[in-house]
């Protein structure tokens, strides 16, 4: 079952590639992906029959006692036989579909197989948690397929719909599975079922929290609104995803909690009551609509409500029933669909007001639709007889049931007439439809769904045979599945349905217009809508009143917050009885500076002076540090802090040289005191935290497991790299956000380097030009000997930083700190030369190398789990190398270089654009007749970073000083 999973993850990650090769031919091999999960559930049926079960189960997370454990039972089985073969069908329908230039096939195959995956997982998930896990994953993959024309407005708000309706329902759900799970000691649900809990309130809460997240799924009254309006998907999303499968998803997990909870309070009533208003809205619905798609679409929403008071009734003949319509609802239902589909392919139209004598046109398509039409009305020998009767005779001791089960299906045989009739009858005084020429491809996937049904009808003894596990979780049936009436009230009962469903068909107009004079008391959409608005209303207002764009404020409240909570936890949080207020004269000096410093910054009104304020309590705080004997902690403070002040530096020069008068006095000392309230309290909590540790300290431990399992004795490397490499991780992938955001928000065209062209500048030797940049800066803006000097020293500080990289652990450095150092040899390569001459030290897109990093760091844990060990676990290799011999090798040292890049990404991600492309802005707007003047004041930068030269690439002062 794994394999599967991850050849579906596979196929998914392939389609694009394919479907940009072959076209829509590639739908062909990508249906043996859902056509392999269906071989293997045929394979699985002689282990799952009479209640047996397939059991796999994989380590995942062992701290939260999750696994992977995936259980085959007889209901799942049924579900993956659906899930794969109408999956496969509908992809090969999709080849003929499909025109050959239809836009955005990759992404629909893509989110295709990849929904087949996550409905696969859902019905063989054994653990809650990972069942919720495919079932969000089926909405989102949902919301791709029906947003598959997002130029649609339609399309764009069904999938919008869809995907807030279903996502909320499974979040109410898996609050239900959390008190579920935690009710019973475990998520396992083979083990729940084995032993259900006993009932009371807090289990009845439960159980309707997890009914609430399978009936939205399930389009159930209140929420049957999404389901039509998703009809805006392509056809073939419609047949398997609103007809075969996700759809079917909440009544596959109402059926797998029944033998359980069905006897809690709140569970028939809930079950019974929204599946009987389903029945009957979705069917006196279906029967004025004039669209073929919405008339199968509201007949669906029928036909899941019966289905929901079927597997919900907990009874063995309810249970079969359930089981038995689920399988020739799928079939019937989605063989309908495609045939749809030929028709608004080939017909041009799916209203059956236009429609006329395509029985004539579509001799072979109209068969096929007579077979599957004829099975959801209950016809005998189809399948769906033999299903439609055991549901009537289910309910035959249930008089208040029973009639609600016959008048669905009145409405159900009378939509299925309306149905054959407007799609293929002949309407008076019109001529028949013209079509074109429908394809065998086009028409065999639905015509082999509707030859299953009538096969199936006929061995309906060995269908049932294969289905009797399940209904045996509730006893034994007492009927049978057959393809003819087994008794005479299954008859008389069946008669009525029918001959009253065709009646309605044929009283249609007075029908019709009783239907116009009686409106619902209120309409789902228009409700969904109505709180939609109100919701943004309320949004939109509250972000108003909250967001005001002041940075101050929002920075005010969060500080505010901390003084209270943490403050009040202080109160009453004992004090250390005896406190050292430092241990070297040379702390106390530090700390003297450090302090100085940060309410000279308070005081400052330039903002430079500020910044460097600010930088001196940074690189006092590195100084603590290595009093206290942390040199690589310190080493990491002293070029983070410097990194910053750059930043700092650059962003400075599109802002005022001085603070602005305001804020007011009162606000500055209000804002003043907020900042000591702040540090007392941060000092307080460390002070407090310290004094009341009763256990050992962790990083005690440390030294030995750091050499030991992570092969190295620099305890702080280690630390990031191997026993917390999972937090190293989600920090990097915070940083490529970050880098990604400031990019966004600076660049406005395209973010690799901006090279000069190779035929502007003089090439390299004897008489080339050596700061290769130096053409383009005026000679005022110049250092010739800064240049120089950087020019000489750069390649000696890269390498110095690779050597950290290496280094690092067993000494001080590593990669965050060698990616620093390299860092800040571009930066200081750029404040020397400029924009240009960064581009000729680094030609290369900061977001690749971001990219390759954290590639890198991520496939350093996957090929440890490949090979068996743990996740970005750590192991030793000692190649034998030529020329150098027996090499020690770590392969945390793998996951150190992706960090390694990701820094030295960020570094040269900011320079680019809070430095060159602000320098190539600023150029622009000083450019002669654009009208846009910087203000000196603003745009005054450092060496390396100000004005462009003149026309002609330098300056009329400039001769002679190209710096060769």
């Amino acid at each position: 079952m794994l394999m599967l999973l991850a050849l579906h993850l596979a196929a998914a990650a392939l389609a694009p590639a394919l479907v940009h090769r072959w076209g829509r031919s590639a739908f062909l091999p990508l249906a043996l992906v859902p056509a392999g999960a269906f071989g293997w559930a045929l394979g699985q049926t002689g282990a799952v029959g009479d209640g047996g079960a397939v059991v796999e189960t994989y380590r995942w997370v062992p701290q939260l006692d999750l696994d992977l454990a995936l259980r085959l039972t007889t209901l799942s089985w049924l579900l993956v036989l659906l899930i794969g073969g109408i999956g496969a069908l509908t992809l090969l329908y999709c080849v003929r579909y499909f025109d050959a230039d239809e836009s955005g096939l990759g992404r629909f195959a893509a989110s295709f197989v990849g929904f087949a995956g996550a409905m696969f997982g859902v019905v063989v998930a054994d653990d809650l948690l990972l069942l919720y896990v495919f079932w969000e994953l089926t909405s989102v993959f949902s919301f791709l397929l029906i947003a598959q024309h997002p130029e649609q407005p339609a399309s764009r708000r069904s999938a919008a719909q869809a995907l807030l309706v279903t996502t909320l329902g499974g979040l109410t759900m898996l609050i239900g599975f959390v008190m579920l799970g935690q009710h019973a000691g475990t998520y396992r649900w083979s083990e729940i079922a084995a032993r259900p809990p006993p009932s009371g309130g807090y289990l009845a809460v439960a159980v309707v929290l997890i009914l609430v997240g399978a009936l939205s799924k399930s389009a159930i009254f209140p929420t049957s609104f999404w389901l039509p309006a998703a009809m805006a998907a392509p056809t073939p999303v419609s047949a398997y995803l609103h007809a075969a499968a996700m759809v079917k998803a909440g009544v596959y997990l109402i059926a797998l909690l029944a033998p359980a909870y069905v006897h809690t309070g709140p569970w028939r009533p809930v079950v019974y009551v929204a599946g009987i208003v389903t029945v009957l809205a979705g069917g006196w619905a279906a029967l004025r609509q004039v669209d073929l798609k919405l008339l199968l679409a509201y007949g669906t929403v029928s036909q899941l409500g019966l289905l929901v008071v079927l597997v919900g009734a907990g009874t063995p003949d309810a249970a079969l029933a359930g089981i038995a319509t689920l399988l020739a609802h799928a079939l019937f239902k989605a063989a309908l669909f495609l045939v749809v589909g030929i028709i608004d392919r080939r017909a041009g139209t799916r209203d059956l007001t236009v429609l006329s004598g395509l029985w004539r046109r579509m001799p072979l398509v109209f068969a096929m639709t007579m077979l599957a039409a004829a099975s959801m009305a209950g016809m005998p020998p189809l399948f769906g007889f033999a299903a439609k009767e055991v549901v009537l005779a289910a309910f035959a001791a249930e008089p208040p049931l029973l009639a609600a089960v016959m008048l669905g299906g009145v409405l159900t045989v009378a939509y299925t007439a309306r149905f054959v009739w407007g799609a293929f009858g002949d309407r008076r005084g019109k001529e028949p439809t013209p079509v074109r020429r429908v394809e065998v491809a086009l028409s065999a996937p639905a015509g082999l769904l509707a030859v299953v049904g009538l096969a199936l009808g006929l061995a309906a003894g060995t269908v049932q045979e294969a289905l009797i596990g399940y209904p045996r979780l509730f006893g034994a049936p007492e009927h049978e599945l057959a393809f003819l009436p087994a008794s005479g009230l299954g008859l008389g009962l069946w008669a009525v349905v029918v001959v009253a469903g065709l009646l309605v068909f044929g009283l249609r107009r007075p029908v019709g217009a009783m239907q116009a004079r009686l409106r619902a008391p209120f309409d789902g959409d228009r409700v969904y809508q109505t709180l939609s608005r109100g919701l943004d209303l309320v949004a939109v207002k509250l972000t108003g009143a909250t967001q005001r764009g002041s940075l101050p404020q929002y920075l005010g409240i969060i500080l505010i917050a901390l003084v209270v909570v943490l403050g009040g936890a202080l109160v009453r949080v004992p004090w250390p009885e005896q406190t050292v207020a430092w241990e070297h004269p040379l702390q106390a000096a530090v700390g003297t500076v450090l302090v100085v410093a940060a309410l000279l910054t308070v005081r400052a009104r330039r903002r430079l002076t500020a910044v460097i304020l600010t930088g001196v309590t940074g690189y006092s705080t590195a100084m603590v540090f290595v009093l206290y004997g942390a040199p690589d902690v310190a080493l990491a403070q002293f070029l983070a802090e410097t990194v910053t002040i750059v930043i700092f530096v650059l962003v400075l020069r599109r802002l005022p040289a001085r603070f602005s008068d305001r804020p007011v006095r009162r606000s500055r000392w209000l804002r003043l005191l907020l900042g000591v309230s702040v540090g007392v309290v941060v000092a307080g909590m460390a002070v407090a935290a310290a004094g009341v540790r009763r256990a050992p300290r962790i990083s005690a431990d440390y030294p030995g497991p750091a050499l030991s399992f992570g092969y190295g004795r620099n305890v702080v490397n280690v630390t990031l790299v191997d026993i917390r490499a999972w937090d190293t991780m989600g920090e990097i992938a915070v940083l490529v956000v970050a880098a990604t955001g400031v990019a966004s928000l600076i660049f406005q065209s395209r973010r690799g380097p901006d090279l000069p062209r190779r035929d502007d500048l003089p090439p390299p030797g004897p008489e080339g030009v050596w700061l290769r940049a130096g053409a383009t800066l005026r000679t005022r803006r110049r250092s010739i000997v800064f240049e120089v000097v950087v020019r000489l020293l750069f390649h000696t500080v890269v390498l110095f930083s690779i050597f950290l990289l290496f280094s690092g652990h067993n000494a001080p450095g590593g990669g965050f700190v060698g990616g620093l150092v390299a860092g800040l040899a571009l930066a200081v390569r750029y404040l020397a030369g400029g924009r240009h001459e960064l581009d000729q030290a680094a030609p290369v897109d900061a977001g690749v190398m971001l990219g390759i990093g954290l590639f890198v760091a991520v496939g350093t844990g996957l090929a440890s789990m490949a090979v068996g060990g743990d996740v970005l676990g750590s192991a030793v290799l000692e190649p034998r190398l030529p020329l150098v011999g027996n090499v020690h090798l770590v392969t945390s040292i793998f996951f150190d270089i992706g960090v390694y890049l990701v820094v030295v990404g960020l570094a040269l991600d900011i320079l680019r654009s809070l430095g060159a492309e602000l320098d190539r802005q600023i150029e622009v707007e000083d450019e002669p007749g654009t009208g846009l003047r910087t203000d000196p004041v603003r745009s005054a930068g450092m060496a390396g970073t100000g004005s462009p030269a003149t026309p002609g690439g330098t300056d009329p002062d400039s001769a002679g000083a190209e710096g060769r």
